[in-house]
């Protein structure tokens, strides 16, 4: 596989396609090194291929134009045949020092009778057909002049492809930018310039804004080092301050919740009752009101007991159990009603 990611970058060199033992690349091969990059990021590919398959250089052409960031190609040595219709991708084409371009018609062979033949020619129409608009997308020129290009089969320096439009850049020499202007006004006006209007939509219709209306303009904010040295000591004064309250307000909450709880402590109800009083400033409560709570509960060694309060029983839980001791105990109530019914059942 010769498509690398590196950096970044996308490099694709040598044969277009999977042809025996040539060292080459492949659309599924672009398809896993373009999973490795962001889809809306910028990325430059960097070809160096002679061609190979059409339908490859297609199907490559179609990854890189339909990916939403910005797709930069640099043509390093050669982009010949299927390679030269992959670097019409870029929204920007440079030819490195060097390189050459070219572009000519798809080719292929049959093995068959006549009508195979046939089915070969319409085949390479449809696809120089499609590979013409293409080239014509790029420079701006018509497809047939494209298709005329091609079957010239067309080596271009860095210059010509720059001067036919299928390269933006060189690195000998940069291409001098084209004003804009709708330059479909004029009969004679280069098909490259025509195309650039649309596609730019430069128009003379598009109204003018009015001329006492002048343009937004953002004020810069200068400052010399005096104001910026002044501008910083406020800033470090106002924090400072903040920082001050914060510190004292913590330092009154502390001090406020320690005489809370001194005051709770002194109270003379919490005198024998100190782990009940701690109990009640733990959980944030008044001073009056732990002094409330204090006054209605035993102190600690008081040696009073509780009154002895049988449990409660439900429903008829415990009617029939037998007296403690064994000693029977006066009945009443529903008790003794049961029991008399009983006994007059067994009489």
């Amino acid at each position: 596989m010769a498509a690398i990611v590196e950096d970044g970058k996308l490099r694709l060199s040598g044969y277009v396609g999977d042809y025996y033992f040539e060292d080459g690349f492949t659309s599924a091969d672009v398809v896993f090194a373009l999973s490795q990059i962001e889809a809306d990021a910028e990325l430059a590919v960097h070809i160096n291929s002679g061609g190979g398959i059409a339908t490859e250089g297609a199907a490559i052409h179609a990854l890189l134009s339909a990916r939403p960031g910005m797709t930069n190609v640099v043509v390093e040595g050669i982009a010949a045949s299927a390679a030269s219709l992959i670097a019409m991708a870029g929204q920007t084409v440079t030819m490195s020092a060097g390189a050459v371009m070219m572009i000519h018609d798809p080719s292929g062979y049959t093995f068959g009778n006549s009508d195979d033949h046939s089915k070969t020619i319409e085949a390479l129409e449809a696809l120089a057909t499609a590979y013409a608009r293409v080239y014509a997308s790029k420079s701006g020129k018509t497809a047939d002049e494209c298709r005329d290009i091609m079957k010239a089969e067309r080596w271009l320096t860095p210059d010509e492809a720059v001067a036919e439009g299928f390269a933006d850049d060189t690195t000998e020499s940069k291409a001098k930018a084209v004003a804009a202007f709708d330059y479909r006004l004029f009969a004679h006006a280069p098909n490259n310039l025509v195309a650039l209007s649309k596609a730019k939509n430069w128009s003379m219709t598009t109204n003018p804004p009015p001329k006492n209306q002048n343009p937004a303009s953002i004020k810069e904010n200068t400052m010399n080092d005096k104001e910026r040295a002044d501008s910083l000591a406020t800033e470090n004064a106002g924090l400072k301050a903040q920082i001050e309250k914060l510190t004292a307000s913590a330092d009154s909450a502390v001090k406020e919740d320690r005489e809370r709880r001194a005051a709770i402590m002194a109270l003379d109800e919490a005198k024998g009752r100190e782990p009940l009083a701690e109990h009640l400033f733990s959980t944030g409560v008044s001073v009056d009101a732990a002094k409330a709570t204090l006054s209605f509960a035993p102190k600690s060694g008081d040696g009073v007991e509780p009154e002895y309060q049988p449990p409660r029983t439900m429903n008829a839980q415990g009617l029939n159990r037998e007296p403690v001791g064994g000693k029977p105990q006066a009945k009443s109530g529903l008790s003794a009603r049961i029991d008399a019914r009983v006994q007059r059942t067994k009489a």
